[in-house]
C-alpha cells in the first residue's frame, strides 16, 4: 500500500541556523509554499515529490549521549548525486561525519541539532 515517502520532519532549535546546513551545506530548496503553521519552520525539496520539513518547537527528545556513529542512531537515509563533492563540502566547513560501515559510498552526518542523515551516493546516475 505504501510506495514512497513524501517527507521527513525534524525538530530544530532555531530555522535559520538549520538552514544554513539544510540548504547551504547540502544544497535543499526553500519551499516558499508553506503555509504559517503557527511555529516557526522551513519546508526543504529534495525533488518534486519529496521534502524534508524543519520544525521549530521544544524537541522532546535528549540531544546528548546520542551515538557518535549516526548508523547507531534513527536517521534519515538521502541519495546523493556527487559524493566526493559532499565530502569535500564537509571537510572544508569542518563538519564531522563518520563513513558508513556498509562498504557502500555513504557517510553519517549531524544537523546542528543532533538529527542524523545519511548521505549514500546515487549509483543509478
Amino acid at each position: 500500500m505504501i510506495n514512497r515517502i513524501l517527507h521527513a520532519s525534524v525538530i530544530v532549535a532555531d530555522t535559520a541556523r538549520s538552514l544554513e546546513f539544510y540548504r547551504d551545506v547540502l544544497g535543499l530548496r526553500v519551499d516558499e509554499s508553506r503555509p504559517d503553521l503557527g511555529y516557526p519552520g522551513a519546508w526543504l525539496t529534495i525533488n518534486e515529490q519529496q521534502q524534508i520539513h524543519l520544525l521549530e518547537l521544544p524537541n522532546p527528545d535528549p540531544t546528548d549521549g546520542r551515538p557518535v556513529h549516526g548508523g547507531r542512531d534513527r536517521h534519515t537515509a538521502l541519495a546523493v548525486s556527487d559524493f566526493a563533492a559532499l565530502v569535500d563540502t564537509l571537510s572544508k566547513r569542518r563538519i564531522p561525519y563518520t563513513l558508513s560501515r556498509s562498504g557502500r559510498q555513504a557517510l553519517f552526518v549531524r544537523d546542528p541539532d543532533g538529527n542524523t542523515l545519511e548521505l549514500i551516493a546515487d549509483e543509478s546516475r
